[in-house]
């Protein structure tokens, strides 16, 4: 086998293949979007056939956009979103939604139709919550089987498995139907620190039937992330993908927390992975900070143990939208149609028509001028962390009859702080229980323009820095893969030798006192918020 890597990002909207060389070098990416059904209540699902194929796609092309031959590549890692998927015997689909099409069988992470099992799941309380900062969330695993066991029982009673999506793909790639330790931590309520799933905690919510079983639907051999799976690729997804028979597969990671793995042991730049808290700014922003002793954050996730990078305490926060709070944010404003018709005339996507407007008017350094009187919560989709409030919603303030392009301009801009805002409460949370960040480091397509990064330090009050990876995520997979196939030693060494901190965005002195104010309404806002709706 050759000495380049794949790495195979699943994210909410598409799938991409990225190659890498042993130096964390990109030679080559492929994308394919995926397709998504939502419905009312909040409903979204997708397909496990359509996401292999374009798996399989995006492979094939990377590699021949790459140059190389099958045997070229060493190992390979994947990456996915915290979704459902439902097998019924022989691998075959079943449908997770009252219309019953059985094409249609993951539950996207974003779904939030369990929210009423996951309240219940709450109020009845137990030691494993502990471990997800408290309160279980409706897009974790066990409120959705929930919600399948009483509401398709045919579904529930007849799948031979339930997978998070990353497994899902491995087994795909092996035959193996090991899981990670990342995902079923993480999100399924299995207690790696303990090595084992709390029966009483199935049979008092009601799930009793997967203890009945031992847990042989939702996994009986949990492994470390980037450990080899099987013999490798299988005959059958060699063929599928253009790889060669027993290429290396390492057990994978959710996707936010291969960015994590892309740039938290980063060489260059202070701090260590201890020190440094991985920020990972897409569709939603996740958190993702390791500690060598558990820290209980409420409201956020874990603490996990060896969830991200092996051996170490995860905590796992985050903001439920974030680009898509941005991009719902912008599209609002009576404005949008005409600078998204000259961004397209640009070439450029909206957000990067608007910051680069933003740049010319003065950047970061002149938000006050730029945002004006506009506030804004940008909290959609709830908040993740560290409330924990799936029932809070987005707050847009200080609104005036301005329909012009600086004011959509400033509107961006101010729910770019709000953003920040976010991201300092969450900093705040972890640090009051003694887990305290030098510095973040951010991934993800949101969080590219420099611009993004300075405000978001402005805001936060914390050094934001970038890798010279383009695509974090990607690499976060590929060096999987290279752990896999032997390629380094640890985890460190691989982590070091394949990503490094490229740039870093301390917060500006000129801005400090007008974001600590903003800071204050910020939480004036939320607040007001919640005594309103209680």
């Amino acid at each position: 086998m050759g000495g380049c890597f794949a790495g195979i990002d699943v994210g909410t909207g598409s799938v991409r293949a990225g190659i890498f060389d042993a130096d964390g070098r990109q030679l080559a990416v492929a994308k394919r979007d995926i397709r998504m059904w939502k419905e009312a209540g909040d409903i979204v699902e997708q397909s496990s056939d359509d996401i292999w194929a374009c798996v399989c796609a995006c492979v094939k092309e990377a590699l021949a956009g790459a140059g190389l031959a099958p045997t070229d590549i060493a190992g390979i890692g994947f990456d996915a979103t915290c979704s459902l998927v439902v097998l019924g015997e022989g691998g075959h689909p079943l449908p997770v939604g009252r219309q019953g099409d059985p094409a249609r069988n993951v539950i996207v992470w974003m779904d939030h139709r369990a929210t009423g099992q996951a309240d219940r799941i709450n109020a009845l309380g137990s030691p494993v919550l502990d471990y997800v900062g408290g309160t279980i969330s409706p897009e974790m695993e066990t409120p959705k089987l929930l919600w399948l066991h009483e509401e398709l029982p045919a579904t529930f009673d007849g799948a031979w498995q339930f997978l998070d999506l990353a497994d899902f793909l491995t087994w795909k790639a092996t035959g193996s139907l090991a899981r990670s330790v990342c995902t079923v931590t993480c999100k399924w309520t299995y207690l790696a620190h303990e090595q084992r799933w709390d029966e009483s905690y199935f049979r008092k919510i009601g799930l009793g039937a997967l203890a009945d079983e031992g847990f042989s639907r939702i996994g009986t051999e949990i492994v470390a992330a980037g450990t080899p799976l099987g013999a490798g690729l299988t005959d059958e997804a060699a063929n599928e993908l253009g790889l060669a028979p027993g290429t290396a597969v390492a057990a994978g990671l959710i996707d936010a927390h291969a960015g994590g793995i892309g740039t938290v042991g980063a060489r260059g730049g202070s701090g260590d992975v201890l020190s440094r808290m991985a920020y990972v700014f897409g569709t939603s922003a996740c958190t993702l900070l390791t500690t060598a002793e558990p820290a209980f954050v409420p409201g956020v996730w874990g603490p996990y143990f060896s969830a991200m990078v092996p051996d170490v305490w995860l905590n796992e926060g985050g903001q439920s939208a974030a680009g898509a709070a941005i991009d719902r944010l912008v599209r609002m404003h009576p404005a949008a149609p005409q600078a998204a018709e000259l961004a397209r005339g640009a070439g450029q996507s909206l957000n990067v028509w608007l910051a680069r407007r933003a740049e010319a008017a003065g950047g970061a350094g002149a938000i006050a001028e730029i945002a004006g009187t506009l506030h804004v919560v940008p909290e959609f989709l709830g908040n993740r962390a560290p409330f924990a409030d799936h029932l809070a919603r987005g707050i847009i303030a200080g609104l005036g009859m301005d329909e012009g392009l600086d004011s959509l301009v400033g509107l961006y801009m101010a729910g770019l702080a709000g953003i920040g805002y976010g991201l300092r409460q969450i900093l705040d949370a972890q640090a009051a229980k003694g887990a305290r960040t030098e510095m973040v480091v951010i991934s993800g397509g949101a969080g590219q323009s420099a611009l993004v990064r300075q405000v978001l330090a402005d805001a936060a009050q914390v050094n934001v820095a970038a890798t010279a990876a383009p695509e974090p995520v990607l690499l976060g997979s590929a060096i999987l893969g290279a752990v896999a196939a032997g390629r380094y030693a640890s985890f460190t060494d691989a982590m070091a030798s394949m990503s490094q901190i490229e740039v870093v965005y301390p917060p500006g002195a000129q801005t400090r006192d007008w974001h600590a104010r903003r800071f204050k309404a910020f939480e004036t806002l939320q607040a007001a918020y919640r005594s309103l709706r209680d």
